[in-house]
């Protein structure tokens, strides 16, 4: 592999961390939200801050982990063939999924069950961990959902149904030579041609438009696919898929320009202004505002993405360690952050803080916890080669060995 090459996969590396390091910030910050959501719970301090911020957030961040998962499935595909890419897929989004679920949702129930006590001035944690082991065992018309971890079933979901299409249709080798310079061509022309772009968001307009709620819809509550959210996750994966094909084309498609960072500004502000008529079904003109804020969503949605990569293109192309351990962290950061940001939750709600300060101690011990146990006991174990594609040593214990050795050369001298 080259440099240039290596550096380009040191990128996107950050592109994938710095989305799912975005989504902990964003589930830190629902329980500051003006107004009750449906969360665990609801804190003292709000503020419509945190509305815009989830409002932007959750408009790109899950979007562009599916165009980069796209992106190496496609070159861990081609470069281990079809067996390998499905044992790899089992094995680093399959059995994360289902072990996942087991370990994590008793404490994401407890903690929604501590969090209606503490909205109402008690908190018991031993009895909602009782409780929520019950429910666990109790009800298992609900296995596997309700948790944050949907994404790896939508993503196996997606992963699974592009390897079939392109087995079928390379049954029949000339017509996949046809359909591969078409979809060449049309990658292109998507990644730089304004009109294309245009039809490719009005396609994601018209699946917002389907959605439950006014944006992306999260869906958690069931193992039925959610049509409107596959088209969309499934399509970026899809562009991902495509563009490791023409690696030159992700550099248009995330070329960045003041145009583009203008526009993007303007639907923000459109988005933010007509968000607040969702509520409002009685509204004279409320299809025209839906239509309205469904095509400013998308446009929003599609520029945040490719500005998104752009920006990390341009500040993380050099390789850096630092931002390479965040990258390789980041999946395990984002499979077990939620517990601790809803135990965290509950603990502040009744604090009489701003919720910036809470938002940022939930955010530091969250993540900080979480990285001393991937440093420990997950970064150079087998359960960091199952996130991670092979063992790393710990940072912490090479550093306290390089320093107990210099003590060791020093004292001798």
């Amino acid at each position: 592999m080259t440099l240039q090459a290596q550096q380009r996969l040191d990128y996107l590396d950050a592109v994938r961390g710095f989305a799912l390091i975005l989504g902990i910030i964003f589930h830190a910050s629902l329980s500051f939200m003006p107004v009750f959501i449906g969360w665990a719970v609801m804190d003292i301090s709000t503020s419509n801050v945190v509305s815009i911020f989830v409002l932007i957030s959750h408009s790109f961040r899950m979007e562009v982990f599916f165009l980069i998962a796209g992106f190496f499935s496609h070159m861990t595909f081609h470069r281990r063939g079809m067996q390998a890419f499905i044992q790899s897929r089992l094995v680093r989004i399959a059995i994360p999924f289902l072990l996942g679920w087991f370990l994590l949702r008793p404490l994401l129930v407890s903690g929604w069950i501590m969090g209606g006590e503490s909205m109402r001035g008690e908190v018991d944690t031993l009895a909602g961990l009782t409780q929520a082991f019950a429910l666990l065992k109790d009800d298992t018309t609900n296995w596997f959902v309700g948790t944050h971890l949907w994404f790896l079933y939508y993503l196996i979901m997606v992963a699974i149904s592009v390897v079939v299409v392109r087995q079928v249709i390379f049954i029949n080798t000339t017509l996949a030579n046809k359909m591969s310079r078409f979809v060449d061509k049309v990658v292109q022309h998507i990644a730089a041609t304004r009109l294309v772009c245009v039809a490719v968001i009005a396609v994601i307009a018209l699946c917002l438009w389907y959605m439950e709620n006014w944006g992306m819809d999260t869906p958690d509550k069931s193992l039925l696919p959610h049509v409107p959210v596959v088209l969309v996750y499934g399509g970026f994966f899809l562009f991902g898929w495509l563009l490791h094909r023409q690696p030159q084309q992700l550099d248009r498609f995330a070329k960045l320009s003041w145009a583009k960072s203008v526009t993007c500004v303007g639907t923000i502000v459109l988005c933010t202004v007509l968000s607040p008529y969702a509520m409002q079904q009685g509204h004279p003109q409320y299809v025209w505002l839906k239509l309205a804020f469904v095509t400013s969503y998308a446009v929003m949605m599609w520029l945040l993405v490719s500005i998104f990569i752009g920006v990390c293109q341009r500040l993380f192309s050099r390789n850096n360690s630092v931002i390479r351990y965040i990258a390789d962290s980041s999946y395990w950061l984002y499979l077990v952050h939620l517990p601790i940001v809803i135990w965290l939750q509950v603990a502040l709600a009744e604090l009489p803080l701003h919720w910036s300060l809470k938002l940022i101690a939930i955010c530091t011990l969250t993540i900080g916890m979480s990285l001393l146990i991937y440093d420990l006991l997950i970064r150079p174990t087998i359960v960091g080669n199952v996130l991670n594609g092979n063992r790393r040593r710990s940072v912490i214990v090479s550093r306290l060995l390089a320093k107990a050795a210099s003590e060791r050369h020093s004292a001798k001298g």
